[in-house]
């Protein structure tokens, strides 16, 4: 097992992984203008954040490009319109969906990209697709991590066999992913010792969703068990209830790198205005409820768009589909 970090230490090894455009990006289509992407970039580089991903390497014959903004498919001339030749401390990150993407062709060699690393995402079913995709990606050059998603709903001994066989290829990091927002710290806390000991001198990473309020603090529950590479979105934007907040995350740690003060900056000129504009994310109660049920929240999504309010009805709702 691994041993329990005492937080008020400033631990180097801890990397915090800003994925505002690609969570981000599923509630607003990736419907972000250039100045927002760029402006982000710049308030993440000030904030001393390590890794910034931009949007996903979707397949262009999967998803229409007329029905997305560009960061749902991140083409390279794209992303260098952004970044340049990105000379920062920051590394630049894309996630690469298991059976959503042409990663085989679309994931260019290292050489000829900006991006440093490529973050997979499969569920537990896909582990085979999952590894061909981290070994295509890392002899191709590039640092690796994976998303094993939905882990709240795996059952049995599938979860140890699904991290033992990641653990054995060459991915440079392997994420528990809380997706529908279910687990508790000490869930987490459990969870997170059974990855960093899988991963077996590898890295380990964990991504949140907010559904009960407690993507802040799992996140930090699973950094003191060690694990190190800890996802966060500016003011929590991302899919449903939202993620771990940048804000929250720079505040909390003790890495004097960090600032928050470019977040804040960033958050007052774009992020007030998305929502003004009425794009909705973050805790609310249809969330709560999923994250309870350990339901996917594309119900929830739906009654919030619907306006409904009913949420008596909406829990029955969730019973009965149990």
């Amino acid at each position: 097992m691994s041993d329990k970090r005492n937080m008020m230490n400033y631990c180097p090894e801890i990397k915090v992984v800003d994925a505002t455009l690609r969570d981000g990006g599923l509630v607003n289509n990736f419907m972000f203008t250039d100045e927002f992407v760029s402006d982000l970039y710049k308030a993440n580089v000030a904030a001393g954040v390590d890794y910034m991903e931009f949007g996903y390497r979707a397949s262009k014959t999967m998803f229409n490009p007329a029905d997305f903004g560009k960061w749902k498919f991140t083409n390279e001339e794209d992303l260098r319109a952004i970044v340049g030749t990105n000379e920062t401390p920051m590394k630049i990150a894309i996630m690469a969906d298991a059976g959503r993407c042409d990663y085989k062709t679309d994931i260019l060699p290292k050489k000829d990209s900006v991006v440093d690393m490529i973050r997979v995402a499969c569920y537990i079913h896909q582990i085979p697709l999952a590894i061909d995709m981290i070994e295509d990606a890392k002899a191709k050059g590039y640092e690796v991590t994976c998303n094993l998603m939905a882990v709240s709903k795996v059952a049995g001994d599938d979860l140890a066999k699904g991290m033992d066989m990641i653990a054995k290829s060459s991915v440079d990091c392997l994420y528990l992913v809380d997706s529908f927002g279910n687990f508790y710290p000490e869930q987490i806390a459990n969870l997170a010792q059974k990855y960093v000991t899988a991963m077996n001198g590898k890295q380990a990473g964990f991504h949140g969703h907010n559904n009960q309020q407690l993507a802040f603090a799992n996140t930090i529950e699973a950094c003191r068990w060690g694990v190190n590479y800890l996802d966060v979105t500016v003011n929590g934007m991302g899919r449903g209830a939202g993620n771990c907040f940048s804000e929250q995350l720079l505040s909390f740690l003790k890495n004097p790198k960090y600032s928050t003060m470019p977040i804040l900056q960033f958050i007052e000129k774009h992020m007030l205005k998305l929502k003004a504009e009425g794009v909705v994310w973050g805790y609310d109660i249809p969330y709560l409820l999923t994250g309870v049920m350990n339901s996917h929240p594309s119900s929830a999504i739906k009654f919030t768009k619907d306006k409904r309010t009913d949420y008596v009805q909406f829990f029955h709702e969730l019973v009965e589909n149990e």
